[in-house]
This record gives structure tokens, sequence and C-alpha cells, in this order.
């Protein structure tokens, strides 16, 4: 069975590395058997280089929410780079396991996500990253309009830490004029780092804050879904064209 080799933007932050470790870890304890790896673009170590060398057989799935500019230009041209020749898995978003994850942080932080009452009293933020890629931002957009109508929230805005705005405040203000009763304010981001930082000053309006999705068990399981749909695509191809 080929490793799964996950793919990490990387940080200068020691918390992003430290985040990512502990997905690794829920990963394999989803699956004890698979061989789990870990490579980085950038500020971290090791590099696609430096792990594809190491790998007999893998499949490479980015820790990416959307596909923007590095899962469109920066992974392929790295692992050809490093003269690798690995099916590479879709990007996590758009999930159903996404929702299940901000979900739970939101839970962790406080909001009785069970509560139907709850939910409709409740407007909630999609506070990501923001991409200079249109489509990107607009798979985010689609992610908050399927949270709001699965979960039955008063409202979901979006609001972008960089790039364009909305930013968290902006987002704030436009539920609270729709009438929430209540606010929170849910990273759409993977790790903790600079941009989670601003996103968390900016909500300091709102009545919570959710941490960062991390190593949540949803996100594991969609690393392993991703990676299931990547190695049965390699396989198919390579049988149709023995």
């Amino acid at each position: 069975m080929p490793a799964l080799l996950l793919i990490a933007h990387g940080s200068r932050d020691p918390r992003h590395a430290a985040t990512v470790a502990a997905l690794v870890r829920e990963v394999r304890a989803q699956r004890p058997a698979l061989e789990v790896a870990t490579a980085y673009l950038d500020h971290c170590a090791p590099r696609i280089p430096q792990m594809v060398g190491r790998l007999a057989d893998a499949v490479a799935v980015p820790l990416l929410l959307n596909r923007a500019f590095h899962a469109k230009h920066d992974i392929p041209a790295a692992l050809r780079a490093a003269g690798a020749g690995l099916p590479v898995a879709d990007v996590l978003g758009p999930s159903p396991l996404l929702l299940a994850a901000l979900d739970r942080r939101l839970a962790a932080a406080g909001l009785d996500v069970r509560s139907a009452a709850v939910r409709a009293g409740t407007g909630v933020v999609l506070a990501a990253a923001g991409s200079s890629d249109p489509a990107a931002d607009a798979a985010t957009r689609r992610v908050a309009a399927e949270w709001r109508r699965t979960r039955g929230w008063a409202a979901v805005e979006v609001a972008y830490a960089s790039a364009a705005g909305p930013r968290v405040p902006d987002a704030l203000a436009a539920l609270r004029a729709a009438g929430a009763g209540r606010t929170a304010v849910a990273p759409y981001l993977l790790a903790p780092g600079r941009l989670p930082d601003r996103i968390a000053a900016a909500a300091a309006g709102a009545d919570l804050v959710a941490d960062v999705l991390g190593a949540a068990p949803e996100l594991a399981a969609l690393l392993l879904e991703r990676y299931d749909r990547a190695r049965r695509a390699a396989t198919a191809v390579t049988a149709l064209s023995a």
C-alpha cells in the first residue's frame, strides 16, 4: 500500500508544525497500518525533495482547504522539481467532514451546537485566509452557504484575514444587522499562526471565538478519504494502461 505523504505549507510559527504533527498522529490512530509522512512547501523541514526520495511509493495529499495557487502551482512544481510522479489527491474542501469539524470547534468554545434553537439564534462568521484566486473565495462562500443550510444558523457571513474584505468586524456587524442574537467566529484555517491570530484579535466583539480546525478527527478522516480516492484513481489508470 502506498504511503500517505501529507504536504503542508509550513510556517515560521512553531505552533503550525506542532499542529501538523498532532494531525498526523490522529491519521495514524485512525489507520495504524498506513505509513504516513509529512513534507513542507516552505519554512519547515523536511521539504518535498527530501521526503519523496525516502518513500518507495506514495500518494501526495495536500493539507489545503481550497484549490488556489499552492494547489494549482506550488505543489505540482515542487513534485516535478523533485522528479516525483506521485498521484496527488484533491484539496480538502468542500466536504461535510469540514462542517463537522467546524461544529466541533464551536462546541469546544462553549456553543451548544446540538440545540436547534441555539443555532437558529446564532450568526456565525466563517473567517478564512482569503485568496487572490476568485474560484477559491467562491468555494469558501459555498461552504458558508452549505453550513447555514444544513445547520440552520441564523446567518453565516464570510470574512477574510488577508486579500480583499470583508473583514471580521464587517461580518459581525452584518450579522447583528440581520438580527442575530448571538455571534460566533469560526476560523476556517488549519493551524495556528499569523492569520488566525489576526482573526482572533479582530473578533473581540463576538460572543465566542472558536479555535482553528487543527487535529480534529474529522479532518484526519477527510485526509484518509482524499488519499483513498486518489489511490483508487491511480490504480484504475495503471490497470487501463497495462
